[in-house]
């Protein structure tokens, strides 16, 4: 067990108690970033299972759509396979037509794959609904944030994923002041203020997009905050703290 991480393994058990509306998750290599995102996956741990995850992820190569949905088909890990849901897909593409439904935006894109081996450690079977941000203006953000807020309020057995690393290549002391300007935002739910303290402060976030659409979503069905498990950067794994990166784990509670 890493020293940065929760401390145990998944029990893989399931209860009564429901799992949350969301978590905010780091995508660097699992060497750097993994002990940080098990904080959050650990929290699906011993509580009922989700049917369906949608995962949200910054396109960090240009490709495809502004906001794409991957349409249909399965993704596969060395876990094994998982099918996408393209009824929840089809049905988000019809409620806003912010999103389209497209593959090219996802072939090289990293940010939500690397997710995929956590949820079936701990869920074992369910369903994956993609998505894909190169738009991550925030009237795009409010958008998505909006439509997955209706999507909730028709259909349960909902997990929320938002794909995000915090400061890039900043001394380790830099990142750390940063990021926790941006993340006492994140807990508050104040997506207009985190995008003022990005630019404000250069904050290089890569996936803010897809955080404040989650944070959008959770402020119209009216929960109340998101919540820090962990934070990090890569020095604190490497030990070189000259020019890190940094991760968080956070989650976000049904109302």
């Amino acid at each position: 067990l890493h020293s940065l991480g929760p401390g145990r393994l998944s029990s893989k058990t399931a209860d009564k108690e429901k799992h949350p509306l969301a978590l905010i998750s780091p995508h660097a290599g699992y060497v750097y970033s993994g002990p940080i995102a098990a904080h959050g996956y650990l929290e699906l741990d011993g509580r009922a299972k989700p049917d369906t995850v949608i995962v949200i992820g910054p396109n960090h190569y240009g490709f495809g759509t502004s906001v794409s949905i991957y349409p249909e088909g399965t993704w596969v890990t060395p876990l094994g396979e998982v099918k996408v849901n393209s009824e929840i897909g089809k049905k988000l593409a019809e409620i806003s037509d912010v999103f389209s439904l497209d593959e090219l935006s996802h072939l090289r894109e990293h940010s939500i794959e690397v997710q995929i081996p956590f949820l079936q450690y701990v869920l074992g079977s369910f369903s994956l609904v993609p998505i894909c941000m190169l738009d991550q203006s925030i009237e795009a953000a409010l958008e998505v944030g909006k439509a997955i807020a209706e999507l909730l309020s028709q259909k349960s057995g909902i997990l929320l994923i938002a794909s995000t690393d915090f400061s890039h290549y900043e001394p380790h002391e830099v990142a750390v002041r940063k990021d926790s300007i941006a993340l006492d935002k994140i807990m508050k739910l104040e997506v207009e203020t985190l995008y003022r303290v990005l630019r404000e402060k250069d904050i290089s976030m890569c996936g803010y997009g897809p955080v404040a659409a989650v944070l959008e979503a959770a402020r119209r069905i009216q929960a109340r905050g998101a919540e820090l498990l962990r934070y990090a950067t890569s020095g604190d794994v490497t030990g070189d703290k000259s020019s890190v990166v940094g991760y968080a784990s956070l989650k976000i509670e049904y109302p």
